[in-house]
């Protein structure tokens, strides 16, 4: 069978992806979805259920490689559509600003952030989500836990890689959790 070539503009072929991952940080974006009251105080987070690699269940915040010559805001946008359905209605300001900045290392113990594939850097988002949730692509399922709920130890230790750390510093910055 015929290798197929990514013909996409700012896609890497996967042996492409693999080479540049092992020199460089790779940009990403992380993003926390999250349902709000009225008053714009945060009431719900959505987490998506995955099966990694390995083969273990997580839960997981949306996340994603920004492209070349693809704008931030447009790679939150996608990866949000991407994972949550075109129909979930992201409330991603003109000009979003990350509430942090995760530096993922494939050496544990650098940062409170890992991912063996890759020395990466992700811009962290809180967004609003206000339309209906259905997960596509690698994500078998969406859960609104409370802050309360989504903060619990059952919770966090089926988070990899540390994104129970982010969610925490997420529910932090918006003042649900000191």
């Amino acid at each position: 069978m015929a290798e197929k070539t990514e013909t996409t503009p700012g896609w890497l072929t996967p042996e492409e992806l693999e080479l540049t991952r092992a020199r460089m940080p790779i940009l990403y974006v992380d993003a926390v979805p999250v349902r709000v009251d009225g008053t714009g105080v945060v009431t719900h987070i959505g987490l998506l259920l995955r099966i990694g690699a390995d083969g273990a269940v997580t839960r997981a915040l949306v996340s994603g490689r920004v492209l070349h010559h693809e704008r931030v805001r447009d790679a939150l946008v996608r990866h949000l559509e991407k994972d949550l359905g075109p129909v979930a209605l992201p409330q991603v300001p003109v000009s979003p600003q990350p509430f942090t900045i995760a530096e993922y290392f494939p050496t544990q113990g650098v940062t409170p952030y890992h991912d063996p594939r890759q020395h990466a850097v992700s811009l962290a988002y809180i967004v609003p989500v206000v339309g209906d949730c259905r997960p596509r692509q690698d994500a078998l399922d969406l859960v609104w836990f409370t802050p309360e709920e989504a903060s619990s130890p059952l919770v966090q230790q089926e988070m990899s890689g540390g994104q129970g750390i982010l969610l925490k510093q997420a529910l932090a910055h918006v003042g649900v959790l000191s």
